[in-house]
């Protein structure tokens, strides 16, 4: 029995794949559509230096590579975590900004911590930040049904005026209309790579994300309560009916969601790379490149690694494309058509049954 219900995993993962795989080359073949529409004589070589991405510049490349696939992971990861159990967290923006900018005034005003945990408090700040602020829809949609959607597009909104509001009182560069720079015991230690490799700038962000996605799939495939927020959210009813308490388990769901996006946004800001939270009216958009990366991911935790990876390697790619002629927003213009064909991979999985079927209705 256990032999068949691993076969049946296999095979599952196997087609979900390959449907991931078929979006991938349908957006592809879509971007390479509208690099030949621009600029016919470009088309080939740009859409080879989108597929080259970080490892065009081996020493630059793959650190801007990885410093734009740590935070989206981790967005991404707490959008695929809300989806599994049947809620839509589109506030991951709000609660990505929130965790910012509790991370960064930890980083700044905090400087009486030692320098060996001063970045570890600043990013568990971000993580009880954001966590709050997660808490807010998932509070109101369990004591008084407000769907979620509705109220964290407004915590969106609030998140980046409270933001903004708090940096101009608390922290505040007026030159330059940002944060202050955090003290140096805030940012993120290297990995110390760069002794071995020139150049390569990488510290431990990527790693934390890398372990959140361990801790997420352990949590939802391995523990009982991973168990419960997904019963919840295939069937809020029955799971009731079994005795789950799922107003509790909406709480609990949009917490760790939040804890996710307001860590993603410690991880950015803390980074080291001289990037400020800028006080603008603008809303964070690494949290619906979250949506984008849950969505190619499946809502899986290793998928959403994946994808995470694919859509920072291609957007470091994407950046060069102005060599041969190129708009700087083309490469966001290819991106979301990968990520469009990615919505179809319902309908490409379908396909790839029906063939399947059809050669075993031959055999």
């Amino acid at each position: 029995m256990k032999n068949n219900i691993k076969k049946i995993r296999n095979y599952d993962s196997l087609i979900n794949f390959s449907s991931s795989l078929f979006s991938i080359l349908a957006g592809f073949l879509f971007g390479f559509l509208i690099l030949f529409i621009s600029n016919p004589s470009g088309a080939f070589y740009g859409l080879l230096t989108i597929l080259q991405g970080g490892f065009i510049d081996k020493t630059t490349g793959i650190s801007r590579f990885i410093y734009f696939a740590t935070p989206i992971i981790m967005t991404g990861l707490s959008v695929g975590f809300a989806f599994k159990t049947g809620l839509f967290n589109i506030g991951a923006s709000g609660q990505f900004i929130i965790g910012a900018y509790s991370a960064v005034h930890i980083g700044v005003k905090w400087t009486f911590l030692p320098d060996s945990i001063h970045w570890i408090v600043a990013l568990i700040g971000s993580g009880i930040a954001g966590a709050l602020w997660g808490a807010i829809p998932g509070i109101l949609k369990s004591v008084s049904n407000v769907n979620e959607v509705i109220s964290s597009i407004m915590t969106n909104y609030i998140g980046m005026y409270l933001v903004n509001m708090l940096i101009v009182k608390n922290i505040f560069d007026q030159t330059r209309n940002q944060s202050l720079k955090v003290a140096s015991g805030a940012i993120l230690p290297k990995l110390g790579i760069e002794k071995f490799f020139e150049g390569i700038n990488i510290n431990y962000g990527i790693i934390i994300a890398i372990v959140f996605v361990i801790l997420i799939y352990i949590l939802l495939e391995k523990t009982t309560l991973g168990y419960e927020l997904k019963a919840c959210g295939l069937n809020p009813y029955a799971s009731q009916y079994a005795g789950i308490n799922s107003k509790k388990n909406i709480i609990i769901t949009m917490v760790i969601s939040g804890a996710l996006s307001g860590i993603g946004g410690g991880l950015m800001y803390l980074y080291g790379s001289g990037k400020y939270i800028q006080v603008l009216d603008v809303i964070a958009p690494e949290g619906f490149s979250g949506i984008s990366v849950a969505l190619f991911g499946q809502s899986n935790p290793i998928g959403i690694l994946l994808a995470g990876l694919f859509i920072a390697h291609i957007k470091v790619g994407g950046t060069n494309l102005q060599l041969y002629g190129y708009a700087p927003e083309t490469i966001d213009m290819i991106i979301a058509s990968i990520i469009y064909f990615a919505a179809f991979s319902l309908l490409f999985k379908n396909f790839i049954i029906n063939i399947i079927k059809l050669y075993k209705k031959g055999d």
